[in-house]
């Protein structure tokens, strides 16, 4: 008898450990599913970001690429000659009558800028407004010079749409 009931705990034992083990398999296998679709999921959401930065940094670089080609085609096409040309005419004058007209310009501009009061200092306001003015003549060129390479840029811009 004792051995029958030994018998009987040992199978009822087996069963449980057979019980137990299905449970563990099956609970280790939903667990392997679960990390197995998160690593998926893991994997898509970086390829995502790594795709959407890679693409933003190939359209900047590629907009910079083509503002560096409009750059490198204008100072291919600077005319160095020409450009010689311009600024010996304006260290020297071809005529008399041109050497009149700038004269007569400046003083113009000198007269608008520093005006008819006269006081004890007004000689030492005349050499201010003479350093003021050719500090705002060298803005102004610095800003025209600006709005021309603004305007060179946009054309070839234009041009390339």
């Amino acid at each position: 008898m004792c051995l029958l009931i030994a018998l009987v705990s040992n199978l009822l034992a087996e069963s449980e450990l057979q019980r137990a083990t299905m449970d563990a398999t099956r609970t280790t296998r939903q667990l392997e599913e679960t990390i197995d679709d998160f690593e998926k999921q893991k994997i898509r959401d970086i390829k995502k970001i790594f795709g959407e930065f890679v693409t933003v940094e190939m359209t900047f670089h590629a907009k910079a690429l083509e503002i560096y080609t409009t750059a490198y085609q204008h100072i291919q096409n600077v005319d160095e000659e020409g450009d010689l040309e311009v600024f010996r005419n304006s260290l020297h004058p071809p005529d008399y009558q041109s050497r009149l007209e700038i004269v007569r310009a400046n003083s113009k501009l000198s007269l608008n800028r520093t005006g008819t009061s006269m006081s004890k200092s007004g000689t030492m306001q005349s050499r201010t407004s003479s350093r003021q003015r050719k500090r705002d003549d060298d803005e102004d060129e610095d800003e025209e010079e600006d709005d021309e390479d603004e305007d060179d840029l946009e054309e070839v811009t234009d041009d390339e749409h």
